[in-house]
């Protein structure tokens, strides 16, 4: 059984470092994200641009339903029995010259009137388009958002993955809050975005090239007017997104760092009731909150201009082409269905436009948001397991021994020098000294939960770097002085040390390791929930279940890290007792500050500045009169 270990590096805990973002690679690598979806990404273009390609459409066939009219009503003005041509020549006749080219424009039968039928035909088929347009992009939709929730299963699973393997160093430097919230915040910002902006984001591509292609069969140079417009609108966009941008990124940055304050404030909430640092949790807390408000009113406030400057650019579009196509019209150049229905493509034309922009804002959190979420997916993992691992004895003893350890956290700090120890079989090892002398740091490297820079650590002569992590630590018990529990009740936390074990075993565990004795006391007895930080038990009652929880286990290795320093002294003597015959037959190792529970040790070894200065038994080493003996007298 094994249970969470660390050993903070002084000065490491940082907010990340603010560097150069890459939006164009974080959204292209975001996308490629959609790949295993390929069957069912083509399928949603496939539809996509059927729907589009249908209900652009429309607009041409309004437009014909509105020469119908046009065309009627001025045919049923003028004498039955010419023809259009006469009806011209009597025009120019008469000096009309501006009717005479309107009527040369338009398809109209003189004398008669409008054909509602005709009418009618033409505008069920315009409805009939919109609900066969309207039917597909929600069909659209709907496979849309199943690819995207498939690939943010995806992704949160390739985290946790990522999580596992990476090494201890990563989150003994990193505040715990800043990677819970790359983990929670910024993983489901990226889906926010991605629901939202990526169905937008591809019917308005569409539909921009859709549109443009039905603008060019009605007029190539009201088409020209009307993409004149669109470098402007680009160019507003870039200029105002390239400063947004940036502040996006300090956005989700800062509001990492408010939440590892608000997370280590509330885990550690009584400390800073009695220490009174209400008001400075308060003021960093406000400090912390005024940095994110900033940064995300900056964000929004500049991205919030998109919208209006790209509405503003497409307005003199519509300008443009109202006065050319008036003057066509005028002219007999073109139909008035035609201009209509032109200027309905105007309107579709400028309002994908328009969304993307309006949504810019979205797309560049969740841009920002990826970027920190594929840092942590790009940061630097343990080393592999061997590709063929030796199998690890179940018939072996536990003699474990340390051969010319060498270990430094930093570069140039060394932690651990030249250690050499070994534990035989069935002995105990206890480990004191002074704080930071490499206690922890010697269980750490034997747990492989950080890697020696030299030497060897032999278990049962096996090289650990050759066992795989999970078989090397499942023939490990650890106790440590931070204990863990997990919001459920006091069996399962129990349980967890051996997940097959019965409720007898659990219980004779529970027994030896004196819980038994405060469990009968509980409104519910084993069944009692505790939370995950174990409020409402005391913190000699939380050891006690630890220690259960390692008796379950049944390892062949045992370690305790000041496994009793958070005891009374009377449970710490029958914590002693248990600890004694979970250790027969185990190698185990002791890590103490109380000297009082490592007198039956087999070897005690002294550390200082990350070597072994003393080993030797109880009673051998006051006999020296050294180190060890100078640590009784305090």
């Amino acid at each position: 059984m094994t249970t969470p270990m660390s050993r903070p590096i002084r000065g490491a805990v940082q907010a990340p470092t603010a560097r150069s973002r890459d939006f164009k690679g974080s959204a292209t690598r975001l996308v490629k994200r959609l790949t295993p979806q390929r069957a069912m990404t083509a399928a949603v273009l496939l539809l996509g641009v059927a729907g589009i390609a249908i209900g652009v459409i429309g607009p041409r066939i309004l437009g014909h339903a509105t020469d119908l009219l046009f065309n009627g009503v001025n045919g049923r003005e003028l004498p039955a029995g010419l023809t259009k041509e006469q009806a011209i020549e009597a025009a120019r006749a008469r000096g009309d010259n501006t009717f005479a080219d309107l009527l040369s424009g338009m398809n109209v039968v003189p004398g008669r009137g409008v054909d509602f039928d005709a009418v009618g035909r033409t505008l069920l088929l315009a409805l009939g388009l919109y609900l066969i347009a309207a039917l597909l992009v929600w069909i659209q939709a709907r496979l849309l958002n199943v690819v995207v929730q498939r690939t943010m299963v995806r992704l949160r699973s390739d985290v946790e993955d990522k999580i596992h393997r990476m090494p201890l160093s990563y989150f003994d430097s990193r505040q715990r809050g800043e990677v819970l919230s790359r983990v929670t915040n910024d993983v489901d910002n990226i889906q926010s975005s991605l629901s939202l902006t990526i169905a937008q984001l591809l019917t308005s591509v569409l539909t921009v090239f859709a549109v443009l292609v039905m603008m060019l069969t009605i007029s190539p140079l009201l088409t020209l007017i009307t993409v004149l417009t669109v470098p402007l609108s680009l160019l507003a966009t870039r200029s105002i997104a390239r400063r947004s941008q940036k502040e996006f990124v300090k956005q989700w940055r800062n509001t990492g760092r408010l939440n590892a304050h608000i997370e280590e404030t509330y885990s550690g909430f009584t400390v800073v009731k009695t220490f009174g640092h209400r008001d400075i949790a308060e003021k960093k807390f406000s400090a912390l909150n005024g940095e994110v408000y900033e940064a995300s009113f900056r964000a929004q406030f500049l991205s919030g201009l998109v919208s209006p400057a790209t509405t503003f650019i497409g307005n003199l579009s519509y300008v443009g082409v109202a006065v050319v196509g008036g003057i066509q019209v005028a002219t007999g150049q073109i139909t008035l269905g035609s201009i209509q229905a032109f200027i309905q493509y105007v309107r579709q034309f400028n309002q994908p436009l328009t969304q993307v922009a309006a949504m810019y804002n979205t797309l560049q959190s969740g841009i920002a948001s990826a970027e920190r979420v594929f840092d942590l997916l790009d940061a630097d993992e343990q080393p592999p397991d061997p590709v063929t691992p030796v199998p690890i004895d179940p018939r072996g003893l536990g003699r474990v021994e340390f051969d010319r350890i060498n270990f430094a956290y930093r570069p140039g700090t060394p932690v651990i020098e030249d250690l050499s120890l070994v534990a035989e079989p069935g002995s105990t090892v206890a480990i004191v000294g002074p704080t930071g002398a490499g206690k922890t740091t010697l269980v750490n490297l034997l747990m492989r939960f950080y890697e020696v820079d030299s030497g060897r650590i032999l278990l049962d002569g096996v090289d650990i770097s050759e066992l795989r992590r999970h078989d090397l630590r499942s023939r490990i018990g650890m106790v440590l002085q931070d204990t863990w529990l997990f919001a459920g009740t006091i069996y399962d936390n129990i349980a967890y040390g051996r997940p097959g074990a019965t409720r007898q075993e659990v219980i004779e565990a529970a027994k030896a390791a004196h819980v038994d004795r405060f469990v009968h006391t509980l409104p519910k007895g084993y069944d009692t929930v505790v939370n995950d930080d174990g409020g409402n038990i005391s913190a000699g009652e939380k050891q006690l279940i630890t220690i259960a929880r390692a008796i379950l286990a049944q390892p062949q290795l045992l370690v305790l890290d000041e496994a009793t320093s958070s005891v009374d002294t009377r449970t710490e003597l029958l914590i002693q007792q248990a600890t004694a015959e979970l250790r027969r037959d185990r190698t185990s190792f002791i890590i103490a500050h109380r000297l009082s529970t490592i007198r039956d040790a087999d070897v005690i070894l002294v550390m200082e500045a990350g070597r072994i200065v003393e080993r030797g038994s109880h009673a051998e080493l006051l006999a020296r009169r050294g180190e060890y003996w100078s640590m009784t007298q305090v």
